[in-house]
């Protein structure tokens, strides 16, 4: 299985040198604040539906603590869906955070996979009908295998109403939600369903964007609104 490793000519790219002139404003403006920033208040995720359409939590499983200080999240969740329709089991991982001006921002998966053992083999970006919105939800989509298990990955950062599947358009939107609005709340959303045996990628798939559309609005609702 191929691995992934990071170009040496990337570094002198056109991406790289945007990408770090956007941390660079992003540190001015973030760090050099004196105004208080806003904080929304949000809706608890513990208080999210056990039921998303025909999806119904069957297990709930604590982040350990250790694992909470390196997130540096202000609200967790991490439960296991069921539904009877695809017999495939979601889980869905929230992290939300009031604000990403003291150093707290999302992990992303991408490299917290990887990490774990976790080794990518497909990785791009899918664009997912959900009710509601005007446009299709683009989420990142990997399929990850660890010895001889395999399951796809899909994650996205949601801030106020609006869903971005790339995290250099996400640092963006840091910078341009602390000039606009003097705020910068925001929340990773991941969602892993396993594979193997007679689940394949469709199946997979089927099943992670039926889940998601049962779920987006009544998750939306705890994400602070716009």
């Amino acid at each position: 299985m191929a691995v992934l490793k990071l170009e040496p000519g990337f570094l002198r790219s056109r991406s790289a040198k945007l990408l770090s002139a956007v941390l660079i404003i992003q540190a001015g403006l973030l760090y050099g604040f004196n105004r208080t920033e806003v904080t929304p208040a949000h809706k608890p995720l513990a208080d999210a539906p056990y039921a998303f359409g025909s999806w119904s939590q069957i297990a709930e499983t604590a982040i350990e603590k250790d694992v909470q200080d390196v997130l540096k999240a202000d609200d967790l969740l991490n439960r296991t869906y069921a539904s009877a329709t695809h017999r495939i089991p979601a889980n869905l991982f929230v992290a939300f955070f009031k604000s990403q001006r003291t150093g707290q921002a999302p992990h992303s998966p991408k490299n917290c996979l990887p990490g774990s053992g976790w080794v990518p083999s497909q990785s791009d970006i899918v664009k997912i009908d959900v009710p509601g919105r005007s446009e299709p939800l683009e989420a990142n989509r990997y399929v990850v295998a660890r010895a001889d298990a395999k399951s796809l990955v899909l994650y996205w950062y949601q801030s106020r109403d609006r869903v971005v599947a790339s995290e250099y358009t996400a640092k963006f939107f840091v910078v341009a939600d602390a000039i606009r609005y003097n705020r910068t709340d925001t929340a990773l959303v991941r969602v892993v369903v396993p594979m193997g045996g007679t689940v394949d990628l469709a199946a997979a798939e089927a099943a992670a964007f039926d889940f998601i559309r049962e779920m987006y609005n009544p998750l939306r609702q705890h994400f602070p609104p716009a």
